[in-house]
């Protein structure tokens, strides 16, 4: 349901502050009449004795000032309800502090910037007014100015300045979104496709990336709202608080480097959220800084890419509960939705457990693109046409249903100028990290899933073009067909890729248990089912089972799969050995299989062996009471 796009969003209290003479009360009374809202000028709050102390041209103390401070931040609190705009000079960053202690979130400050000569000229024009001219020069001393505050030219006419506060005012975005990026774009037009005020951002580099967010937000009608920024604090300045960053930039350094920047411009409680790919690790170390710096940090994987950014993704969130429940309407409303029409968004856990979760996605994803590639070799081995290999895949669709599935069909089918386009396109696979990143979280927490470093190494080894050229000419002898059946091919791809999912959720439940995560599986699960790459009916499936059951193989439904899909999977691995086809990842199933089932392995050899050479001790099976031994093998 979209949202009402006329709501106004406006700050409860709005302080004009500079030096005397700045024109504070002038332009604090016309934007208070413009904006009906109660305007209080400080001046008339000061004691009688803070009064004569100035009108005598005795600087205020700030023991004098005090409870001046504190009797205007209790009238603030008092129109809190219906709202109001204090002119006041607060000079000094405590003094802001003192003013809004307690509804810092409430508070907009307004800074009336001039120069000197400019101001002196005009206080030697006031009359009846107790502060002395003279004093001008320590105001200005004293002045600290503000990092937080719409900042304003006294130079302009007070109509000029008026119309502008009243349009940045009323305009506040309720979200901004950073990096106007391929996913940035997509999210920024979802974001306000759902009737959010939004402020976009993206830096200024002159010749190469200039007016990106401008040009943007005039491209598209659902952004007229929106506001356009190429200046930071201008754009840290248009949202209201607490407010609400979302970072769509690369990962990696220059996350950092926006923190940086950012931090200067924002208000403690206010909340970052990185959208982009970022390792888990550095999540978690973002968090930490962030928080005791005043901030929340939210770490945020997104699933679907340019068009479920667009029309829905998969969002998987994590950091402190208390902020994402503050981002949490934003969130739910650009997900995608469920075969219940439920959000595919959910609160992963603290720390970076929601970038570790997407970081397991793409390593299934991974697994899973792989698979269907070393399904097509068997096939194209065959001598079967993309066309015919698509028809294959397309019967498949009827009860393995998946995203990937779908569009491997219509990768096989594309065709430029009557040739098939997946003919022309070159056998090297890249990768963005994630897939290395889920590789050695697999080694860090010494859980065995297997499949993914293999889909990884399976494109490492792509790479090497030249080398495998030379390789076929050196090792080159008759290849015998593989003759691998349609019914077979099928059990072994069913086989695989509930071994994958297996491994990929396990890997979760293990890491989720290290960090006291409490990862909930099945939720993991649904909000997989719409809006990413790996969605498919065998994942909607997973909602139910992972219920009952963290580990798929020893759900009723998936292992009884197994077993009878357990031929299929053997046969086309023989089969494609004799043939010399290279299916590490159908190859990698079966073996995780035969490994995983058991129950008397051969790691009592390699616990002799370390204990032989570097006296690392082993167990015995008859002692079960944990006692290590060992043996002097050498007499």
């Amino acid at each position: 349901m979209e949202r009402n796009t006329k709501t106004e969003s406006k700050p409860k209290v709005i302080f004009i502050m500079g030096v005397s003479g700045s024109g504070k009360t002038s332009i604090g009374q016309l934007i208070a009449r413009e904006m009906s809202l109660v305007f209080i000028d400080g001046d008339d709050h000061h004691s009688p004795a803070n009064i004569k102390k100035m009108s005598l041209g005795i600087p205020l103390t700030d023991d004098d000032r005090e409870p001046w401070l504190d009797r205007l931040n209790q009238v603030a609190k008092h129109h809190l309800n219906l709202g109001c705009v204090i002119a006041c000079s607060a000079l000094k960053k405590n003094y802001r502090d003192r003013l809004s202690h307690t509804i810092k979130n409430e508070v907009q400050w307004i800074y009336l910037k001039g120069n000197y000569d400019q101001i002196f000229s005009r206080m030697q024009g006031r009359k009846g007014h107790f502060m002395n001219p003279g004093m001008l020069k320590s105001q200005f001393e004293t002045l600290e100015e503000p990092k937080d505050a719409i900042e304003v030219n006294i130079a302009d006419s007070p109509e000029v300045i008026v119309k502008k506060l009243k349009d940045m005012l009323e305009m506040k975005g309720e979200i901004g979104v950073l990096g106007m990026g391929v996913m940035g774009k997509s999210l920024s037009r979802n974001l306000a496709r759902n009737g959010f005020k939004i402020a976009l951002y993206n830096r200024h580099v002159k010749d190469s990336e200039e007016n990106i967010a401008v040009d943007f937000k005039a491209s598209y009608p659902e952004l007229e709202q929106a506001s356009a920024h190429d200046n930071l604090k201008g754009f840290v300045h248009s949202l209201e608080k607490p407010r609400k960053v979302l970072l769509m930039v690369n990962a990696g350094p220059t996350v950092d480097e926006v923190i940086d920047a950012l931090k200067n411009y924002l208000d403690e409680g206010d909340i970052i959220i990185d959208g982009g790919n970022s390792h888990y690790k550095e999540t978690n170390r973002r968090i930490e800084f962030m928080n005791k710096q005043g901030f929340y940090y939210i770490g945020m994987g997104v699933s679907g890419g340019e068009n479920g950014a667009l029309m829905g993704p998969s969002i998987m969130p994590s950091g402190d509960k208390d902020a994402y429940l503050k981002i949490q309407k934003y969130l739910e409303s650009i997900a995608a939705k469920d075969g219940d029409q439920n959000p595919c968004c959910t609160y992963v856990g603290p720390q970076g457990s929601g970038h570790f979760v997407k970081m397991i996605h793409n390593g299934i994803e991974y697994a899973e693109m792989q698979l269907l590639a070393e399904c097509y070799s068997i096939l194209k081995n065959q001598g079967m046409t993309n066309e015919h290999i698509a028809d294959v895949f397309e019967q498949w669709m009827e009860d393995l249903e998946s995203y990937l599935l779908k569009i491997t069909i219509d990768i096989l089918r594309r065709k430029e100028r009557s040739e098939y386009l997946l003919d022309q396109i070159l056998d090297q696979a890249g990768n963005k990290g994630t897939g290395k990143w889920a590789t050695g979280a697999i080694a860090d927490s010494g859980e065995p899933a297997t499949m993914i470093p293999a889909a990884l190494f399976a494109r490492y080894l792509s790479f090497f073009k030249e080398k495998r050229q030379k390789a076929a000419l050196l090792f080159s002898e008759e290849k015998k067909a593989n003759n691998v059946t349609i019914v077979e091919l099928k059990g072994a791809y069913q086989f695989s890729r509930i071994i994958n999912h297996h491994q990929g959720f396990s890997l979760i439940e293990r890491v989720s248990t290290q960090n006291d995560w409490k990862v909930n599986l099945s939720e993991i699960a649904r909000i997989w089912t719409e809006g990413c790459i790996i969605k498919s009916d065998f994942m909607k499936s997973l909602v139910k089972s992972l219920k009952s059951n963290k580990s798929i193989l020893f759900d009723d439904q998936w292992n009884s799969v197994i077993k009878k899909t357990h031929a299929s999977i053997q046969s086309v691995v023989i089969k494609c050995i004799h043939s010399q086809t290279h299916i590490p990842c159908l190859t990698e199933a079966t073996n995780f299989f035969h490994g995983f089932k058991t129950a008397n392995c051969s790691a009592n050899l390699i616990q002799a062996q370390r204990d032989y050479f570097g006296a690392h001790t082993y167990q015995r099976k008859n002692d079960t009471s944990g006692k290590h031994y060992h043996t002097k093998w050498i007499k």
